[in-house]
């Protein structure tokens, strides 16, 4: 396994088991040095709860950059999940630009909608800066509502292979050489992660469990970041990542005073046990 050093760029929300609170320890448990800049803080993540307490930090990035470059840090790779506001999207950039090691890898999951809808908060300039961020990736990790976004395409709950290609053939002409498209589903009862370089595709299809929970995406993009740049194959990660959520839902799923996340830290032993394979 690589050790590597990832900064991870997105919110800490205090309540909800989603976004820097999973990724902090999925990563660690990946086995990779965990690095953070916080995008903002929130109270709760924004599904389900009412509006939270949210504290902005955008003009604190530069600050916080400055005094890395002073230090002389840089990053194996970077990964950015949900950012506070459109605003922080250029500061973003110069970070990808200026805070990687030669060959660094950047990875960008663009956590702004789910289900057809933005996030609350957010509005098509954050769309517009999110296509931009992309843009400065190597591989991104939207779902099929946040693709769709991202490349004006219309969603839809229901489609076929012809369609997903046209969204992925729009995606990469976004200047992204890699995309992990989740929740792509052609049958009931079953879901799978989509990834797509050029000239190659590799889909793995899994069950589809029957409840959904917020912060899975970012559990997801957490498990196949640290998995990927520990040295698993690209479609290995994807594949371990989809089946850790799924354990995560499985260890939920009956316990309806957990609905606003799901149990992932007793999920980590399989998440472990699947790194050492």
């Amino acid at each position: 396994m690589n050790y590597r050093r990832i900064l991870t760029i997105q919110d800490i929300s205090c309540l909800g088991q989603c976004s820097m609170t999973v990724a902090l320890p999925i990563l660690s448990v990946c086995g990779q040095e965990t690095c953070i800049l916080p995008s903002a803080v929130l109270s709760t993540h924004t599904g389900g709860f009412s509006m939270p307490n949210i504290r902005d930090l955008t003009d604190d990035l530069p600050a916080v950059q400055a005094h890395w470059q002073k230090e002389h840090i840089a990053f194996d790779a970077i990964y950015t999940g949900y950012l506070g506001s459109a605003r922080q999207a250029d500061y973003v950039k110069d970070i990808f630009e200026t805070m990687t090691v030669p060959g660094g890898k950047i990875i960008v999951d663009p956590a702004m909608a789910d289900h057809g809808k933005l996030y609350k908060g957010f509005d098509d300039a954050y769309v517009d800066a999110m296509r931009g961020v992309c843009g400065h990736a190597d591989v991104i990790m939207p779902n099929m509502t946040e693709a769709c976004l991202l490349t004006g395409c219309e969603y839809r709950e229901t489609y076929d292979e012809q369609y997903v290609a046209l969204v992925l053939e729009k995606l990469h002409g976004l200047g992204i050489p890699c995309v992990v498209l989740t929740g792509v589903s052609y049958r009931e009862g079953e879901t799978g992660v989509l990834i797509s370089t050029a000239g190659s595709k590799h889909y793995y299809r899994h069950r589809k469990l029957s409840r959904s929970y917020h912060g899975t995406g970012d559990i997801y993009a957490s498990a196949f970041v640290g998995a990927w740049i520990g040295g698993k194959t690209m479609e290995d990660a994807a594949a371990i990542a989809a089946d850790y959520v799924c354990k995560c839902i499985e260890n939920t799923i009956g316990d309806e005073n957990h609905w606003y996340g799901v149990k992932f830290e007793t999920a980590l032993p399989y998440l472990i046990g699947r790194l050492a394979e």
